[in-house]
Formats: C-alpha cells, sequence, structure tokens
C-alpha cells in the first residue's frame, strides 16, 4: 500500500505524484531503461513508440520481480528532445493510461542533451516497493 502525498492548500498535480508514502516491502531498483526490445534492439526512432517499449520494459523487470503497477513509487525521466514530448504529451498520456491505468508515481522529466544508447530519445529509470509475499 502506498500514500500520495499533497500538503493542505496545494494544487493537485497532473499526471505524477508529489510524493509517496510506501508501506514496508521490497524495494526494487530499475535501471534506465530505453526503448529497445528485449534484444537491445531498436525497432523506431520516434518518441512515442520508444517511451512505450521503454515503459514495458519497466513493467517487465517490474512482473519478473513479483511486482505490478501500482507498486512504482518512483519514475525519472530522460529526453533528448522537449519539442517533441511537448507535443505528444496526450498520446504518451494514453499509452501511459493503457499500461498503468490510473496510478501516479512520484515524477521527474529531465531534458538532456543526449542518451548513450542511440537513437534512443527517452529513457525512464524506477523504483518500486512490492509488499512482502
Amino acid at each position: 500500500m502506498h500514500t500520495t502525498i499533497l500538503p493542505e492548500g496545494w494544487k493537485a498535480p497532473i499526471g505524477y505524484a508529489n510524493g509517496v508514502l510506501a508501506e514496508p516491502g521490497r524495494t526494487l531498483y530499475l535501471a534506465g531503461q530505453v526503448g529497445w526490445s528485449a534484444q537491445q534492439e531498436f525497432e523506431s526512432d520516434a518518441l512515442v513508440p520508444q517511451f512505450e517499449q521503454a515503459l514495458k520494459n519497466i513493467l517487465a523487470i517490474l512482473e519478473t520481480a513479483g511486482g505490478r503497477p501500482q507498486h512504482i513509487v518512483r519514475i525519472t525521466a530522460f529526453c533528448i528532445v522537449r519539442d517533441e514530448y511537448l507535443a505528444s504529451r496526450r498520446e504518451l498520456g494514453r499509452i501511459w493510461r493503457t499500461l498503468i491505468g490510473d496510478h501516479y508515481p512520484a515524477m521527474s522529466m529531465i531534458f538532456v542533451a543526449d542518451l548513450l544508447d542511440h537513437p534512443g530519445k527517452i529513457e525512464l529509470e524506477a523504483t518500486a516497493v512490492i509488499p512482502h509475499p
């Protein structure tokens, strides 16, 4: 069980939580995942399909560890295409809701000059707290 933290009088954030209080459990730290397949091959140069694949990669690792999407407490996104990201927000939100639902962890979006894995446009790093079995 996780509790979203919103100080009194603060406007509710859209698409993320300002803070998440996690109950005791097993903490899973996920390395940055780019939008490539399990064979480490990019199937698209575009941001939207790369975001979808990176999120699916996060969920595959989480599931392998016995977790579910609602166990994610934090995601940090690193993106190299600010304008493309802003133009794609509606589609990215649709992908999020399809894969994760209405669970919004604490999130940060950081725009960077480049990513190690080319032609990667976005990388997602996550932390999850999975309840004890």
